[in-house]
């Protein structure tokens, strides 16, 4: 055996590791407890929420979505629906939303005002400032939020030392072949990994499609205006509070995210989307995932003819969908169990998206370019 053959097999004795280990960190993690709130402690510590969800277009299973913000036992919120424009399709279905519940305490803000290219942040922006919550409570259009989901996201900014509080999220219901690969990409891949860097302390974990905040915490950190050319303003923001002093809280609780996919140019444009967002974080640490992407290589070793080469394949592979299973079921994900078996191939695109997202400067999101520099985004005419 060669020093090349050698050297092929580092990487996929370090995939084997980091994925039991992984599965260690999310064992650690989902049996850690889930905050939750009892009905004295609502009564005692009510905070009141703003529940704002930043929409942009039409997507799948949109009314859903948005209709499950106004099905919270939670006793004092308000939902803030934001849009940036008076033509954007999504405000009919806002519209019926806001119809269908007319108990609930709804808003809708409609606002062009823009702090930045990042049209997410300008959304939650012009929402903040209408906002009469003690808490504001982001959740991205495609999150399915159940009734519970309030009263375990507010519970830990009962402590002041605690600035973000944000839930896991994980895909689910895909409908096809793609969508089946982005579910994998989220629910094994990025979960499992936010949740080792969690647990070892190695990096901020601050998902923003389920963030929560108090207002004199997001002021405290500098507000949102600074945000407003970020392309991972959920890690900025994060690294910000944690500077000031607080602590992020992320539970064990798990929203559900729907994906719409209908090309493979749109799963290929959103998978090299999420490593684009690795990299804009901890460029130096995206290089390095190179070596915990063990089945391309193991695949090498193998074609070239490595000693026991389809045996160590092999072995790799069932380690890798056997890891998968386990923190399928930790994390509850039926849908994943259910796509696992297209773990493999989904590696295999991994690589190539990978190199993609190292060379290229340019990302696509919600119909428009954007040219990354340092951490920001520069809109592309």
């Amino acid at each position: 055996m060669t020093i090349w053959h050698t050297l092929l097999l580092v990487p996929v004795f370090l995939s084997a590791v980091f994925w039991l280990l992984t599965s260690f960190c999310v064992a650690i993690f989902m049996k850690s407890g889930q905050y939750g709130t009892s009905k004295a402690d609502l009564k005692e510590n009510v905070l009141p929420v703003s529940l704002i969800k930043p929409v942009c277009g039409l997507e799948k299973n949109l009314y859903a979505n948005l209709a499950a913000a106004c099905r919270q036992s939670y006793p004092d919120y308000e939902v803030i629906y934001t849009v940036q424009s008076e033509k954007d399709p999504a405000l009919d279905i806002i519209a019926k939303v806001k119809t269908d519940f007319p108990e609930q305490d709804i808003k809708i803000v409609v606002d062009s005002n823009e702090i930045g290219v990042n049209g997410k942040v300008s959304n939650i922006y012009n929402a903040s400032r209408r906002a009469r919550g003690d808490v504001l409570v982001i959740s991205d259009s495609d999150m399915h939020l159940e009734p519970a989901y309030l009263q375990q996201i507010i519970a830990p900014l009962i402590s002041d030392k605690v600035g973000i509080a944000c839930t896991l999220y994980q895909a689910w219901r895909p409908d096809n072949l793609l969508e089946a690969l982005e579910l994998l990409t989220y629910n094994c891949d990025f979960v499992p990994a936010m949740l080792f860097a969690y647990i070892s302390k190695t990096s901020i974990a601050s998902p923003g499609a389920t963030m929560a905040i108090r207002p004199d915490v997001l002021q405290d950190a500098g507000g949102l205006r600074p945000l407003g050319d970020y392309f991972v303003e959920d890690f900025e923001l994060g690294r910000r509070v944690v500077a000031k002093g607080y602590r992020i809280a992320l539970i064990p609780y798990i929203a559900r995210m729907d994906m719409d996919l209908k090309s493979f140019r749109d799963w290929w444009r959103h998978q090299v989307y999420w490593d684009q967002n690795t990299k804009s974080v901890n460029a130096v640490g995206f290089f390095f995932t190179l070596l915990v992407r063990g089945i391309p290589f193991a695949l090498l070793y193998a074609l070239l003819g490595g000693t026991g080469g389809w045996l160590v394949l092999g072995a790799v592979m069932g380690l890798r969908i056997a890891t998968g299973i386990v923190n399928a079921l930790l994390l509850r994900d039926s849908d994943g169990l259910k796509s696992i078996w297209l773990l493999p191939l989904r590696d295999l695109f991994g690589i190539f998206v990978w190199l993609v997202s190292l060379l290229k400067r340019q990302t696509h999101w919600r119909g428009k370019r954007y040219l990354l520099k340092k951490g920001k985004m520069v809109a592309v005419k």
